[in-house]
């Protein structure tokens, strides 16, 4: 596997773990914040299935790539629009993965 794959793999897992931590904190919120939630859960899980895609070569990864970087949008938007630090290492997370995702489809 090359570097490139290797960057965005680096970049899959920290997006997974960020919305991991960011769900569970969001979970504990006082008033939880459902979209939040709802997003990190989503994104969380298609990166995880995009780490899969390409750890088996899967011949779908390009539309992997291509899904994993909205969904990853979406949420860092979403965790963006929130004060919590926990959301805002999230949002961080999710652009930075985005950004290797298209990286990874522009090649």
């Amino acid at each position: 596997m090359n570097a490139d794959y290797n960057s965005c793999l680096s970049a899959l897992e920290r997006c997974k773990e960020a919305c991991n931590v960011c769900f569970h904190a969001s979970l504990k919120e006082e008033k939880p914040m459902m979209m939040c939630i709802e997003y990190d859960r989503e994104c969380a899980d298609i990166c995880s299935y995009t780490i899969n895609a390409i750890e088996r070569s899967s011949k779908f990864v390009q539309q992997m790539l291509t899904l994993c970087a909205e969904i990853c949008d979406a949420c860092g938007t979403e965790c963006n629009s929130h004060d919590q630090h926990h959301c805002k290492d999230c949002a961080i997370a999710c652009f930075e993965c985005a950004e290797e995702c298209r990286k990874l489809l522009a090649q």
